[in-house]
């Protein structure tokens, strides 16, 4: 028990740096969209947050699920992707395998930002994963969905309970970027300005 009360206070005082971090798209996949609660804004605020990683220098990681069969990356997620940025295909559900893990001791990332589907099933999964082997874990709450709003609800409480940061894309851009001044501070207000999703009240219960 103590461990555990250790690993959640260092990780909800983590402060999130974008030289030290990492954004992971987890499977936001075309047969997905159609049956998510509140897949369009989830889908929104995916897309918002690959462009404010982009414009952050912030590396983007994204892993699809059986693509055969549940189709690739939502195509507005995919056309805002980095030059280079490669797409791990898997069939294990944690986005944890071993070409994700070597990525991320490439890149020396001590922090991620998580987003994607499903919550209760291939999200929750990473998060623990990373959770155990150091990683702190900020979860972007808007960008996290299931097909239903129940699983969703309790994928991201448990989350938060294993020690996971709750955030949302806005917060955690205007986190990394830090002051209100320069170029990258315009982009990012426009960016958000420009993508910031509706908020379905489904997504309210966390």
């Amino acid at each position: 028990m103590a461990t555990t009360t250790t690993t959640m206070a260092t990780a909800k005082h983590a402060a999130l740096r974008a030289s030290q971090a990492a954004l992971l798209v987890c499977d936001v996949q075309e047969r997905f969209r159609p049956i998510l609660c509140g897949g369009e804004s989830a889908v929104a605020a995916t897309r918002l947050a690959v462009r404010g990683a982009c414009a952050l220098d912030v590396p983007v990681v994204v892993t699809e699920q059986y693509p055969k069969a549940l189709g690739r990356t939502v195509p507005e997620v995919r056309e805002c992707l980095p030059d280079g940025t490669r797409t791990y295909e898997k069939l294990r559900f944690s986005m944890c395998t071993e070409d994700v893990r070597e990525e991320l001791r490439r890149l020396q990332v001590s922090s991620v930002l998580l987003c994607g589907v499903e919550a209760h099933v291939c999200v929750v999964q990473t998060a623990l994963d990373l959770l155990r082997a150091g990683v702190d874990v900020h979860l972007l709450v808007d960008a996290v969905t299931s097909q239903r709003s129940l699983d969703r609800a309790v994928a991201v409480r448990r989350m938060l309970r294993a020690g996971c940061v709750p955030t949302t894309v806005e917060m955690a851009l205007f986190e990394m970027l830090g002051e209100a001044s320069g170029d990258t501070f315009k982009a990012i207000s426009k960016l958000v300005r420009e993508g910031r999703p509706s908020s379905p009240s489904e997504f309210a219960c966390m």
